[in-house]
């Protein structure tokens, strides 16, 4: 005689109590890296890794803000947004200039609620060699790639030590730690963005603002687009071939690599990580490169 004791449901498909405690344990955890109600401004954020930081925030339940250079590019991101289904909030707005800046803020405030997040990604670049740079040309660089994230984060902290919390998240770069042929003011700004994230988390951490930075590495941008141009011989352009053989992961990055790092660093799953940068390169910064021959 061949005796079968029933269960208490597990084995036929259903949850015991200790399955139910487990799915709920795990629910509450993942409730940490929650957006919800919560609202984002994300600096030039019409494309690229803006924009696909600005969705993931999204679909994380924040309340999506963006601004752009002029209304051309405004509408281009709100149409973009529209597509994915993202009710986004679009605003005109030169983050070099502090007082359109602070009347940008103010009027988020007004129509879309305090900013809970920021995140400092307009940028430029000019590859010029540093010797045929102008000084007009470089502190064009430097103004939006590190002046702008100080005049929008100092905009926004006044509002997140009333509300209690914030988290600022500054779009660094591999050239936050070294330096290239011809990128001189962009290295020069992006290190010092990576020194302006580790001051801010020094004097505004006491009030529960974290800010760090995220480190991309080669991204497949618009940007990073004439690097990656086949040549007029069917090969693929020198740099690109350089990138590819320095990465350990021999591949370029895509905007949505940068999406849960982002999303970490915006939630309370990382309220106890302030002032630092996570490289999200593929692993080239850790790679001394291949051996020859």
């Amino acid at each position: 005689m061949i005796c079968c004791r029933q269960g208490n449901g597990a084995a036929w498909g259903g949850k015991d109590d200790a399955g139910r405690k487990e799915e709920g344990r795990m629910s509450d955890f993942m409730k940490r890296f929650s957006l919800d109600s919560r609202t984002a401004l994300i600096t030039g954020a019409s494309y690229g890794i803006g924009f696909a930081i600005a969705t993931a925030y999204a679909e994380a339940g924040a309340t999506i803000v963006f601004n752009d250079i002029n209304q051309e590019l405004v509408d281009q991101g709100l149409a973009a947004y529209e597509e994915k289904g993202i009710r986004a909030h679009g605003y005109v707005c030169d983050v070099t200039d502090e007082e359109q800046v602070q009347a940008l803020v103010a009027r988020v405030e007004e129509e879309v609620g305090v900013i809970d997040i920021l995140v400092n990604n307009a940028g430029i670049i000019k590859r010029i060699p540093m010797c045929d740079m102008t000084a007009e040309q470089f502190r064009q660089v430097i103004d939006v790639d590190l002046n702008a994230p100080f005049i929008v984060s100092k905009a926004v902290i006044p509002g997140m030590i009333r509300k209690g919390h914030g988290k600022i998240i500054n779009v660094c770069s591999m050239m936050s730690e070294l330096g290239r042929e011809t990128v001189s003011a962009y290295a020069a700004a992006k290190g010092g963005l990576k020194m302006l994230t580790r001051n801010i988390a020094s004097e505004y951490g006491e009030y529960n603002i974290q800010c760090n930075g995220i480190g991309p590495g080669y991204i497949a941008t618009p940007q990073t687009a004439p690097l990656r141009e086949i040549q007029p011989d069917g090969s693929r352009h020198p740099f690109d071939q350089f990138i590819i053989a320095k990465t350990p992961a021999a591949r370029w990055g895509e905007a949505e690599d940068l999406q849960g790092t982002a999303v970490f660093l915006a939630s309370d799953a990382s309220n106890f990580v302030n002032g630092h940068v996570v490289y999200v390169d593929g692993g080239i910064l850790a790679y001394i490169g291949k051996q020859p021959g």
